[in-house]
């Protein structure tokens, strides 16, 4: 039996800390589906469209990755794909508190998938889309913190005239 795991995220925009938790995702499932999330409460900077395709673009060289949008409930987008496991990454405690909760309402939704967490590489602790977009928007280098076949697409659109 094929063990998939659903990756959620707004991935708005993508960073090294996600392809991170990606990567390390698709060596311990069999297949692994980005979820890009539509969650209307959130003001994002890409469309959702842009968002699948800057993730694909830089998953491009995984095998077993597979790259689509989660409009929904998550659990139920799981249950939809027979998914074993969720994947989230935590970078702090504060991370942990809020994805317990989330954690917690799946199990209940879809008794048959787990949350699997994987814990930040010390490098990317800081790293999140906000902090990108903030450094990205005054004029700041951001090329070490996003991959650079994005790197043009994520400067043209935040970068500010200041």
């Amino acid at each position: 039996m094929e063990r998939v795991a659903v990756c959620p995220g707004s991935f708005d925009p993508v960073t090294y800390g996600h392809i991170d938790i990606i990567r390390r995702a698709s060596k311990l499932f069999d297949k692994v589906i980005v979820a890009v999330s539509v969650n209307s409460q959130k003001n994002t900077s890409f469309s959702v469209e842009e968002r699948v395709d800057m993730i694909k673009k830089v998953t491009a060289d995984f095998d077993n990755i597979e790259v689509d949008i989660c409009t929904g409930l998550l659990a139920e987008y799981c249950k939809k794909l027979n998914a074993s496991a969720i994947v989230k990454g935590l970078r702090a405690v504060s991370d942990f508190e809020y994805e317990f909760q989330q954690a917690l309402a799946n199990k209940t939704l879809y008794p048959q998938g787990e949350t699997v967490f994987l814990i930040t590489r010390a490098e990317n602790m800081y790293l999140s889309s906000s902090v990108v977009k903030e450094i990205a928007r005054y004029g700041g280098d951001i090329s070490s913190l996003v991959p650079k076949e994005i790197l043009d697409e994520i400067v043209a659109r935040l970068v500010k005239n200041i």
